[in-house]
């Protein structure tokens, strides 16, 4: 487990109960604890005081940051707008940067959609990824958890989330416990899935008996999402698809994911 993040300005006890109350109401909150980490760390270096948010401070954190993206700051805006609303209401006094003086189109975003033949020379990619003395079991991971993310639509993060019991292999499901939505799902696996997991537990899980996780860390515990993502910018290269900054990424699987079922769906409804 992760070491919990603590808090050390003028607002961290504000900070802690603000993140108690979003996880209360089912969000996840990781990334705006590490966010509010840095604004954590902003308070300090501007050595400021009181328990308030004043309009000075609010303006020059939500400054965008040189090389720094439209997204990221507007994260970053809406991150403490969210806090100031949170501290308004328990009788603080914290300006709210307006909404709409930045904003981002994120329907302009055109996911990678690849083709079949492209999904081909990635699993040839992945098939043929060498093993590694360092990580004695990446040759055998690779080509299943790539299959896994195309398959089952999983985020990645989802993906190495999974434990052992999560993959049911006489049922042939995957059960998903914790969503970005703090929601659950039970996803069934085609049958040559299925048979890809039970050879793989059978050489990796049982392999690992004191981790937890089905796709197991060389150093104990989960994998690294940046650890998959760096095996997918190889299999990628290897496949001959360029990657640029704009993608492809590991959820462009998920949108391949979408549109296979909607089509299914559409196809079983003109029956």
């Amino acid at each position: 487990m992760k070491n919990k993040i603590i808090f050390h300005s003028i607002l961290s006890d504000i900070f802690s109960s603000y993140i108690d109350e979003k996880r209360a109401l089912g969000y996840g909150f990781k990334k705006a604890e590490s966010m509010l980490k840095r604004f954590d760390v902003f308070l300090q270096t501007h050595q400021h005081s009181e328990i308030s948010l004043p309009k000075d401070l609010v303006i020059e954190w939500c400054r965008q940051s040189p090389n720094e993206t439209i997204s990221n700051r507007t994260r970053r805006i809406s991150l403490l707008r969210g806090l100031a609303e949170y501290m308004n209401r328990i009788g603080y006094t914290a300006y709210s940067f307006p909404r709409g003086m930045v904003t981002i189109d994120r329907y302009a975003f055109q996911p990678y959609i690849f083709s079949d033949e492209e999904i081909q020379r990635m699993l040839i990619a992945c098939d043929n990824y060498p093993p590694s003395v360092y990580s004695p079991y990446r040759h055998k991971i690779i080509p299943l958890i790539i299959r896994v993310l195309y398959s089952c639509g999983l985020r990645v993060s989802e993906a190495v989330g999974l434990k052992k019991d999560d993959v049911d292999l006489t049922n042939g499901t995957i059960f998903i416990k914790h969503t970005k939505f703090n929601q659950q799902r039970l996803i069934p696996m085609a049958d040559s899935l299925l048979q890809r997991c039970r050879a793989y537990y059978d050489h990796v899980v049982m392999a690992n008996p004191d981790n937890e996780f089905f796709f197991p860390s060389p150093y104990g515990g989960q994998l690294d999402t940046k650890t998959v993502y760096d095996w997918f910018r190889d299999i990628l290269w290897e496949a001959g698809i360029s990657h640029t900054g704009k993608g492809p990424r590991l959820h462009d699987f998920r949108h391949v994911y979408a549109i296979v079922t909607s089509h299914f769906i559409r196809r079983i409804e003109s029956f």
